[in-house]
């Protein structure tokens, strides 16, 4: 057991966990850089499969996310690390705000403050979608997908977790009855 790379992994989640606001889809820009550009951890398309994963199984993308980079860096014990690392900003930082927001909730530059922060993420949001789906579309079958996937999740009830599994069986039926390669 590597206690340096245990440390690097909670460190590294650690990160992520605490810098980043507005949940799963806000976390990839930064997961991207930790997990794939710095540490190497991760391919591009090792991000994208676990995100898909984590859609589709319950529990917060983060938390899923950060136990399956642990997982396949350290095994058990690493996937512990790691999703402690991401949920430890969270806990601290919910009981701080718990306990003191309610008497600042209502001044203006709080309330401006929060409005500024729901649109950087939104812009954060949009960047990691434009850049997934240059990786992710490889051919006709993934811009179909694509389009249908959004059409779906956007004007629809459909769950997104519905969503995922109905493409990658899209996916697997193109592949077996020779289609180009999805991925």
């Amino acid at each position: 057991m590597d206690i340096r790379l245990l440390g690097q992994l909670y460190v590294s989640f650690f990160k992520i966990g605490g810098l980043t606001f507005g949940g799963g889809l806000a976390m990839l820009p930064m997961l991207q850089r930790e997990v794939v550009t710095d540490r190497g951890w991760c391919t591009e398309e090792e991000v994208l499969d676990m995100y898909a994963i984590g859609q589709c199984t319950p529990g917060i993308i983060a938390v899923n996310t950060a136990t399956y980079v642990g997982y396949k860096q350290a095994g058990f014990v690493g996937g512990v690390s790691a999703t402690l690392g991401v949920i430890s900003p969270s806990i601290v930082i919910i009981c701080l705000v718990a306990s003191i927001l309610q008497s600042f909730i209502h001044l203006p530059m709080v309330v401006h403050a929060l409005s500024g922060i729901r649109v950087v993420v939104c812009a954060l949001m949009m960047n990691t979608v434009v850049s997934m789906a240059r990786k992710g579309i490889v051919d006709k079958l993934g811009a179909v997908l694509f389009a249908g996937g959004f059409i779906l999740a956007c004007f629809t009830p459909v769950p997104t977790a519905a969503i995922v599994v109905l493409a990658g069986a899209i996916g697997i039926i193109a592949k077996r009855t020779g289609g180009k390669k999805t991925s």
